[in-house]
């Protein structure tokens, strides 16, 4: 097996577990709705980084840094579930693409125009 197929495997478990963690375990109102759209683990699983996105405008900066509090205790939970050697560092991005989609979307309608 290739090791990006064993990483891709894994960022998937990363993906699915921090979700449940982040849905089922924190209990910190200021996250708010927040999705995880993806996770992507280096090959050494030193870091993950985990992408989210919030429907709400006005509670992405204070979800993130409610997030970011809470990265300890969701690496921890991570790490009891996770099956392999080495728990990756978490690094918290905001997932921008559909906000992106939408732009581009945009700018097709105006050209159509």
């Amino acid at each position: 097996m290739p090791k990006t197929y064993k990483a891709d495997r894994i960022s998937n478990m990363v993906q699915k577990y921090v979700s449940e963690i982040i849905q089922f375990e924190l209990k910190d109102k200021d996250i708010g709705f927040v999705t995880v759209t993806r996770a992507k683990v280096t090959n050494d699983y030193s870091y993950a980084y985990i992408y989210v996105s919030y429907i709400d405008e006005v509670s992405k900066q204070k979800g993130l840094e409610a997030l970011e509090k809470a990265k300890g205790f969701i690496r921890s939970r991570l790490a009891d579930k996770l099956t392999i050697y080495k728990t990756p560092e978490i690094i918290f991005k905001l997932d921008t693409s559909f906000d992106e989609a939408q732009e581009i979307e945009e700018v097709l309608k105006n050209l159509k125009k």
